[in-house]
């Protein structure tokens, strides 16, 4: 979080909108928070109120400081006034602060006074401070006296606390609105059909911007994009879906912010369902496409038309990057960065596929990870700028008109890396998404596979009290191809580009991005699991169900490109057939007797068998005619 312009927050949300999650995810980047809790602890025999505070606390990492406030609503006040600059404050929420004034132990009071105090501190607080507080002004007036007191006063403590702060946002449903920009900040136009979206991008895009606090840093020069076979671009007609708007990149004098609670795009969630409502109509002889079908809905939702057209520009990008320690175990020294510069030189199988595809190739170097098991694989600052450089890799495809990425990599020690964010954002147990190695020769090596596996295991213990934000996990566990990555999602659901996923290293990025932007998940496809234990469960845990299963192993990005084709076909076909006559649509002409061929009259001499093949070779002499089953009269 940022001290520039932003340094109180008031969050506010309904009952279970997650409000306090979002929260705290403001706050992950600081390296010591202190928590002020103020909700009482109630009756004893409650527990299912005893339930939602031991959640609450489970949630917090082992470097926050817990502190109550709920033997007197002033200590609130006290607090904030006397925190230092360079603390970070969480108070979670201003609901049980309420309930805590009108205790009747703390009665008489002057409720107004002492609303009035926490505001004054809010102001004063030179601590980065963020506050949570339900929204009850929605809801109906209450029947009873000590209900209606509540509302009244918490509805009078939200209104002067957001006076105070810098910033409001409103989480809905888990979406964040933000209702107090901070200064300089337009907010989005409002017309009779609801918020236009230009201006929703821009407003996000400048609340984004603001937030950022890093220094300035070089521009990075981005790999070149390599077309081995030119690919050959249909013709489309005019206003076709790929001329949508795409959101605006945040960028500010520092650079680009990536932060969790992003604002980014959603697929359109109407022309999906229609577009395969529409599949049931077509003129086929058979069933339809079968599973296929939710390629044409995928297609549909994120070119925002019921007719969607194949992907005709497609790009694919293959990260390369390393990972030292027992992560690379059973790789040999050397081999990654052979097969990038087989890429480069549009050979092996990832080239030749996207070749054969008419996919532009770009392969791209990530910075290299430190043991996981010993030390973080990268430091924040490289983790921020793999974050913006895989942004910009993103947005350097859309403005070249790629409807399509495809992501890939190649490094060594990436399935550990994979297993090792899957474990620590899933919950998952290292031998349960670690795939076996498979050495050179095609022989499992277990000695290989249990060193990986005790790699991630001691990585995992290294970090168990660290905290489990997204940017934390990429620089702990994750590395550079992870997080340029998951930086690719990110800046391709700002410009409105579907990604096709393959391997493990693209479903870690998944993960990782969606506690970034949980939009990012709606643009991503998978193809196929390819049997790998970490895709299946990350898959299920992003709700992307694999289209095929057919087990392929040919590297991540050429399983993709394998399916590309037969993806390809599918949206063609949906385009191109007609409606069946039985509901409305032309029927096709017959030939008319006229325009049969007079001279061809069949009759059942006309029908012979065909006489058996002899020992000897099928063709004798270049007069022999051959046998045929039917001949024209």
């Amino acid at each position: 979080m940022s001290v520039d312009g932003w340094n109180t927050v008031l969050v506010l949300g309904g009952i279970r909108s997650g409000k306090s999650e979002f929260a705290e995810s403001l706050v992950t980047d600081a390296p010591v928070v202190r928590y002020l809790a103020t909700a009482p602890e109630g009756d004893p025999e409650d527990t299912e109120w005893a339930t939602r505070l031991a959640a609450h606390r489970a949630r917090r990492p082992g470097s926050w400081t817990t502190e109550e406030t709920t033997e007197d609503p002033r200590r609130l006040a006290d607090v904030l006034a006397s925190a230092e600059p360079n603390e970070t404050l969480l108070v979670d929420d201003l609901g049980g602060w309420v309930t805590v004034l009108l205790d009747p132990e703390h009665q008489p009071a002057d409720d107004v006074a002492t609303i009035a105090e926490l505001a004054e501190a809010i102001r004063t607080c030179s601590a980065r401070l963020v506050l949570v507080s339900p929204e009850v002004g929605l809801s109906l007036v209450p029947t009873t006296p000590l209900g209606r007191a509540f509302t009244d006063a918490l509805g009078a403590a939200n209104r002067a606390v957001a006076d105070a702060c810098d910033t409001v946002v409103l989480v809905v449903a888990g979406q964040p609105v933000w209702l107090k920009p901070a200064a300089g900040v337009t907010a989005p136009a409002v017309t009779a059909s609801g918020i236009e979206p230009a201006a929703t991008a821009s407003a996000t895009a400048q609340v984004v911007a603001s937030l950022a606090d890093t220094e300035p840093t070089p521009e990075v020069q981005l790999p070149d994009v390599l077309t081995h076979t030119p690919p050959v671009v249909p013709n489309q007609e005019p206003g076709n879906p790929w001329a949508a708007p795409t959101m605006a990149l945040p960028m500010v004098a520092t650079g680009l912010v990536i932060q969790p609670g992003m604002e980014l795009p959603m697929p359109d969630e109407y022309a999906g369902p229609q577009a395969v409502e529409r599949l049931a109509t077509l003129d086929v002889p058979g069933a339809g496409l079968g599973v296929l079908d939710r390629v044409v809905g995928f297609a549909a939702a994120t070119q925002g038309t019921t007719t969607p057209q194949a992907w005709a520009s497609v790009r694919v990008l293959l990260l390369h990057g390393d990972h030292a320690g027992g992560a690379s175990a059973g790789t040999v020294a050397g081999e990654s960065a052979r097969r990038a510069a087989q890429a480069r030189a549009g050979r092996g199988a990832l080239a030749r596929l996207a070749a054969e595809s008419g996919a532009s190739l770009q392969v791209v170097d990530t910075p290299a990870a430190a043991p996981i098991e010993d030390q973080p694989a990268l430091s924040l600052d490289q983790v921020e700028s793999a974050l913006r450089y895989g942004w910009r890799l993103a947005e350097q495809a859309a403005d070249a008109g790629v409807q399509l990425l495809v992501l890939g990599a190649c490094g060594a020690g990436t399935e550990a890396a994979a297993a090792a964010v899957l474990a620590a954002t899933a919950g998952a147990e290292p031998p349960a998404v670690l795939g076996r190695v498979i050495t050179g020769s095609g022989e499992i090596d277990d000695a290989a596979w249990m060193i990986r596996c005790a790699a991630v295991r001691d990585a995992l213990h290294r970090t168990r009290r660290s905290s489990r934000g997204a940017k934390d996990i990429l620089a702990e566990l994750g590395g550079g191809d992870v997080a340029v990555a998951s930086g690719v999602l990110l800046g391709a659901t700002a410009r409105r580009v579907p990604v096709l996923l393959d391997g493990p290293v693209g479903l870690a990025a998944g993960m990782v991005s969606r506690d970034l932007a949980g939009q990012a998940r709606h643009w991503c496809l998978l193809a196929d699991h390819g049997g790998h234990p970490a895709v299946r469960l990350a898959a299920d845990v992003l709700g992307l169900t694999p289209l095929l299963d057919l087990r392929m192993d040919l590297g991540e990005g050429a399983n993709a490109l394998v399916a590309l084709p037969l993806l390809r076909s599918v949206l063609a076909l949906a385009a191109a057939l007609p409606v069946h006559p039985s509901l409305g649509g032309d029927e096709d002409p017959s030939p008319s007797a006229d325009e049969a061929d007079p001279d061809v009259t069949l009759d059942e001499s006309d029908f012979t068998e065909p006489e058996p093949a002899g020992p000897g070779p099928a063709s004798t002499g270049a007069d022999e005619q051959p046998t045929s089953g039917w001949r024209a009269g």
